[in-house]
C-alpha cells in the first residue's frame, strides 16, 4: 500500500502539525512530593482562591491529591450554596431587565428604553373589549339562551352546557316539549359558534 503525498491545495502548507516537526518539550518539573522523585507531568491548583499558580506531581500522586482535595472545605453551607447558584450563569454577573435593572448599569452597558418594551413599571393600557356588533340571527340565538348582547363567551358556553343538561330528554323523561327546546338551543349555539360569537 502506497501512501500519497500530501500536496497543499492553494500552495501553502496549512496542517498545524506538519509532519516531521519537532514537537518543543517544555523544561521537566520534579514531583512536588519531597519523598517522590518522578517528574511532575501534571499540574493541580494550590489554592480554590488561587487557580493560577500550581503543583506539579507525577500521575500518581496527582491522583491522590485529586482524590483527597474538597474545593469547598473552609466555606459555610450558605457559601456552597451561593456558589451552585452563581455557577448556573459561570459566575458572570446578571442584572434584571426592565426599569430597575437598567436603572442600576451604568456606563455603555445602560440601556435606555424609549419605548418602554421591557419597562416593568410602564402602566399597562386597560384591556378593552372590542365592541362586537350583533347581527338579527345572533341576537336571537342569544335570547334563545336568556343571555343579553353583552354576554361573554365564558357564559355562553356555561349557559349552553347548563340548557343541555336541563332539556335533554334523559333527564325529562322523553319530554317532546323539551327535546324540541332542546334542539332549539343546539341550533342557537350552532348560529353563536359558526359566527365567531362563542369561540
Amino acid at each position: 500500500m502506497t501512501t500519497q503525498e500530501y500536496k497543499p491545495r492553494f500552495g501553502h502548507d496549512m496542517r498545524i502539525k506538519k509532519p516531521g516537526a519537532k514537537v518543543v518539550r517544555t523544561a521537566a518539573h520534579e514531583c512536588a512530593r519531597p519523598d517522590c522523585s518522578k517528574e511532575g507531568t501534571h499540574q493541580v491548583p494550590k489554592s480554590r482562591e488561587n487557580t493560577n499558580e500550581h503543583f506539579w506531581f507525577c500521575l500518581e500522586h496527582a491522583r491522590a491529591h485529586n482524590e483527597s482535595w474538597d474545593y469547598f472545605s473552609g466555606m459555610s453551607e450558605t457559601e456552597i450554596a451561593q456558589f451552585r447558584v452563581d455557577a448556573l450563569t459561570g459566575h458572570r454577573p446578571t442584572w434584571p431587565m426592565g426599569k430597575r435593572g437598567a436603572r442600576a448599569r451604568t456606563g455603555q452597558y445602560q440601556m435606555q428604553d424609549r419605548y418602554r418594551v421591557v419597562d416593568d413599571e410602564a402602566e399597562k393600557p386597560a384591556v378593552r373589549r372590542p365592541e362586537r356588533t350583533l347581527t338579527r340571527p345572533q341576537l336571537v340565538a342569544l335570547e334563545m339562551l336568556n343571555l343579553d348582547a353583552s354576554a361573554t363567551l365564558d357564559q355562553i358556553k356555561a349557559r349552553y352546557k347548563e340548557l343541555v343538561k336541563r332539556f335533554h330528554p334523559d333527564a325529562n323523561g322523553g319530554d317532546r316539549g323539551a327535546e324540541e327546546r332542546l334542539k332549539r338551543v343546539i341550533q342557537a349555539y350552532g348560529v353563536l359558534r359558526a359566527s365567531g360569537v362563542a369561540r
